[in-house]
């Protein structure tokens, strides 16, 4: 849990110019509280203590307007940037690296069963009001474009954009 709350403020001091210090990020960034408690959560939610796990979801919801679903996999190292609207849905994975802004969305389309949230690889951004609905992957490195909603795979490396989002570039 430790290693990963330093990879958490690790994330934050790289990718945030207005970060200070450690210290600050710590005490200060909404998005290392909202990741710090949904750890705990995650950790009483595989135990099945569910209940438990969604009280810690909730007060973490109105502490930092971060919405984590317990059972969401977040790996350490992720960096969510203003994150006041930021929800993240059950079946979401995030992986180490990913950039989240504020008011984006890692959703699903409906009532489902399974993998139902969106896979977000390792360095990907997330950027302003996106919406990414659906059980597949945002590729390793892919840029989502602000207030774009995703409704299908994103190609590694690739940036989309627009309602429905579409590929604009791709790296290389």
């Amino acid at each position: 849990m430790w290693n990963a709350l330093r990879a958490d403020i690790d994330a934050a001091m790289k990718n945030d110019p207005a970060a200070r210090s450690r210290l600050e990020v710590l005490l200060t960034y909404p998005g290392i509280r909202a990741l710090r408690l949904h750890r705990l959560a995650f950790f009483l939610h595989k135990r099945g203590l569910r209940l438990l796990a969604r009280m810690v979801s909730e007060h973490a919801r109105r502490k930092t307007g971060i919405d984590i679903h317990p059972a969401a996999r977040i790996a350490a190292g992720v960096f969510i940037d203003h994150g006041m609207g930021v929800v993240i849905g059950e079946t979401a994975v995030v992986e180490t690296g990913v950039v989240i802004y504020q008011g984006v969305t890692l959703g699903g389309t409906g009532k489902e069963k399974g993998k139902r949230h969106p896979t977000v690889r390792k360095n990907a951004v997330i950027s302003c009001g996106a919406r990414v609905l659906g059980g597949f992957e945002v590729g390793e490195g892919a840029r989502v474009g602000a207030g774009a909603v995703v409704l299908s795979p994103v190609p590694p490396h690739a940036t989309v954009v627009g309602i429905p989002a579409r590929v604009v570039k791709i790296k290389n």
